[in-house]
């Protein structure tokens, strides 16, 4: 905890940092039982969605790139799409209309994890915001 704080600009001992978690009722970090990451992203996996692009060339020599998406508690591949072109407004609509599926079919996801080739015209955490506003949220966490 005060190594973040720190990492954020925030000045404090890291014995206030024992103190508050003291006071929640939380041993320190080597005392309390390790999480995985797998076992992190096993706990979540109602929440997440990853999505990113496949290159691939065809037969005649086109490249092609192919917008793929992954839901992590099944397992399950979507292909939202391909083009030749990946344009930040060919996405959002690729996006859109996974919004739409996912909502039919009672989504519970809330966060959608995106490669870093995945073109967006407002940044990172547009793509969360949108899919959460229309996807019901997974059990454990805030509407």
């Amino acid at each position: 905890m005060h190594g973040e704080l720190t990492t954020l600009g925030i000045k404090i001992a890291p014995s206030t940092g024992w103190e508050i978690l003291k006071q929640g009722g939380l041993d320190p970090a080597p005392e309390r039982a390790s999480t995985t990451w797998a076992d992190f992203l096993r706990w979540q996996a109602d929440a997440l969605l990853a999505c990113d692009f496949i290159e691939t060339v065809t037969l005649n020599g086109q490249r092609q790139y192919i917008l793929a998406l992954i839901e992590h508690a099944t397992r399950r591949v979507r292909v939202l799409g391909t083009t030749a072109h990946p344009t930040a407004d060919w996405v959002t609509q690729a996006i859109r209309n996974l919004v739409m599926d996912l909502e039919d079919a009672n989504c519970r996801a809330l966060f959608l994890i995106r490669g870093r080739q995945v073109p967006h015209p407002h940044g990172r955490d547009a793509l969360p915001k949108a899919a959460s506003r229309r996807c019901s949220p997974a059990s454990g966490y805030p509407a």
